[in-house]
């Protein structure tokens, strides 16, 4: 201990943690109409830290503008339910579900906002944007 305080040692171990870990695929349907948005919140939505291994809740919301292919939300429940016993950070939770909503339904933009039930006296909001330029969609302004 120096000066009082531990040390705490984060490595790339628990950085890394939960970045590729297996999770079930997020299927899409075919979209039928353009220039619409979709919003989807999971306020129940729960990980674990990987440092302490105590759980983390928050509510993920998932904002975007489809292409071809619309989110199936029953796969993406199950998706969200693997995050239970996953060790990840808040940061990474919200880039890896941006990574996976992209990878699965392509849309023209998409942002994923977390935000993390208070520990310690602190709240985290943590969000990731694909498509956008500031808070404007790109192509739009």
């Amino acid at each position: 201990m120096a000066n009082g305080r531990r040390k705490n040692k984060y490595g790339s171990k628990e950085a890394k943690s939960g970045i590729t870990a297996r999770l079930p695929a997020i299927e899409t349907w075919p979209n039928q109409f353009p220039g619409y948005e979709i919003t989807i919140t999971y306020p129940e939505f729960t990980s674990v830290c990987p440092r302490t291994g105590l759980p983390d809740f928050g509510a993920i919301t998932i904002r975007y503008q489809p292409d071809k292919r619309c989110l199936e939300l029953k796969s993406l429940k199950f998706y969200f339910l693997a995050y239970r016993n996953l060790g990840i950070f808040y940061e990474n939770v919200v880039n890896r579900i941006l990574k996976d909503v992209v990878a699965a339904a392509g849309p023209k933009w998409a942002r994923v906002t977390g935000e993390f039930t208070a520990r310690g006296g602190m709240k985290s909001v943590a969000e990731a944007s694909y498509g956008l330029q500031g808070n404007i969609p790109a192509g739009r302004g």
